[in-house]
C-alpha cells in the first residue's frame, strides 16, 4: 500500500469538527443495516421477547465493531480514498485526522466492544464480533479487494457476522437458523454492492480495484447480479414453518420483496448500462434487507402469532359453516 497524496497539513478545527470527523470515519450510515440484522436474530433466537438491556449492549457492541472496522478500513485504504473523486474528501486524505490517531481511536472502539459484549453478553458472540472486523480487514480489504473481482463475494463474509453476534448474545450458541441468516446475507451482498460498483465503476477503474464491472464489464456484472438474486430469493424462504420459526406474515412481507427484487434485477439485466437502474437496485436492495429484517422480528412476536392463530381459527370456522350450510 502507498502514502501517495496522504500527507496534507492537518486544518485547524474545533471540537466540533473534530468529533465530526471521527464520527465520519466510522462510516455511521452503514451501521444501522448492520444492527438490523442483528436485531432481526436476536428476536428470533428469543422468540419475539429479547431482554432489554442485552439488546443494548449488543446492538451498542456491534455498532463499535463496525465503527472499528470502517475506520481501520480508512486507514488502510488512504492512499486510494486520495486518489478517488469520491472518497478524496474523507477524513484522513483530506488531512483533518492523521493515521495514526485513526488508529488509536479503531484500537479503543474494538477493545470496548469486546469488553461490553464479553462481560454483558457472553464470549461467543465477543469473539465473533473480533472475527467480523478480522475478516473485513484481512481478507477483504487486504487480500481480496485490489487483487480479485470476486473480492466482495468471499469478502461479504464480514457482512454477515452481525446475525451470528445476535444470535449468540441470547442463546450462547449457533444452531442452523443464524447458519442461514448469514448464508442468506452472504449471497445478498454481491447484488447489493455490484450494483454501487455499477454506479462508480470509472473511479474503480482510477485507482486499479478490479471490482466485477471493471473487469468483467456491465453485462457481466448485470447477469451476476441477475443470478445471486435468483439464488437469495429462494434461501429467504428457508425460515419459513416447517423448516424454520417463521410464519405468514413473514412469508407475505419476503414474497412481495422478492418479487420487487427480482424485477428490478431483471431490469438492469435487460439494461447493464443504465446507471439509474442500478442506483435504484442498490437503494431497493438495501430497502430489501431492512423490510426483510423487519419483517423477521414482526413475525416473531407473540402478538402476531397470536392474531395469525386467530385468524387462521376464523378461517377454518367459517370454511366448517360453509360446508354445513351446503351439505
Amino acid at each position: 500500500m502507498t502514502t501517495t497524496g496522504t500527507c496534507i497539513p492537518r486544518r485547524n478545527e474545533n471540537i466540533r469538527q473534530v468529533l465530526q470527523s471521527y464520527v465520519q470515519l466510522t462510516k455511521p450510515r452503514i451501521i444501522p443495516l448492520l444492527l438490523i440484522t442483528t436485531a432481526a436474530a436476536m428476536w428470533i433466537a428469543s422468540e419475539g421477547s429479547v431482554e432489554p438491556l442485552l439488546l443494548a449492549v449488543t446492538l451498542l457492541g456491534g455498532t463499535l465493531a463496525a465503527a472499528s472496522a470502517q475506520t481501520l478500513n480508512c486507514i488502510y485504504d488512504r492512499d486510494i480514498d486520495y486518489d478517488m473523486q469520491r472518497t478524496r474528501k474523507r477524513p484522513i486524505p483530506s488531512g483533518r485526522v492523521q493515521p495514526q490517531h485513526a488508529l488509536i481511536f479503531a484500537i479503543a472502539l474494538g477493545v470496548v466492544s469486546f469488553v461490553l459484549l464479553a462481560v454483558w453478553a457472553n464470549l461467543l458472540s465477543a469473539l465473533l464480533a473480533m472475527a467480523g472486523i478480522a475478516i473485513y480487514m484481512l481478507v477483504y480489504t487486504h487480500w481480496l479487494k485490489r487483487n480479485s473481482p470476486q473480492n466482495i463475494v468471499i469478502g461479504g463474509a464480514a457482512g454477515a457476522i452481525p446475525p451470528l453476534v445476535g444470535w449468540a448474545a441470547v442463546t450462547g450458541d449457533l444452531g442452523w437458523m443464524p447458519w442461514l441468516l448469514f448464508a442468506i446475507i452472504f449471497v445478498w451482498t454481491p447484488p447489493h454492492f455490484w450494483s454501487l460498483a455499477l454506479m462508480i465503476r470509472d473511479d474503480y477503474a482510477a485507482v486499479n480495484v478490479p471490482m466485477l464491472p471493471v473487469v468483467a464489464g456491465e453485462k457481466e456484472t448485470a447477469r451476476q447480479i441477475w443470478l445471486y438474486t435468483l439464488i437469495v430469493v429462494p434461501m429467504t424462504a428457508l425460515p419459513i414453518v416447517p423448516w424454520g420459526p417463521l410464519g405468514a406474515t413473514y412469508a407475505a412481507i419476503a414474497g412481495v420483496l422478492g418479487a420487487l427484487f427480482l424485477q428490478k434485477a431483471s431490469q438492469l439485466k435487460q439494461a447493464p448500462s443504465d446507471k439509474q437502474l442500478a442506483r435504484s437496485l442498490f437503494k431497493f436492495s438495501i430497502l430489501y434487507m431492512m423490510l426483510l429484517c423487519t419483517g423477521m422480528v414482526v413475525d416473531s412476536l407473540p402478538v402476531t402469532h397470536q392474531v395469525t392463530v386467530a385468524i387462521v381459527q376464523g378461517l377454518q370456522q367459517l370454511a366448517q359453516s360453509l360446508a354445513l350450510s351446503f351439505g
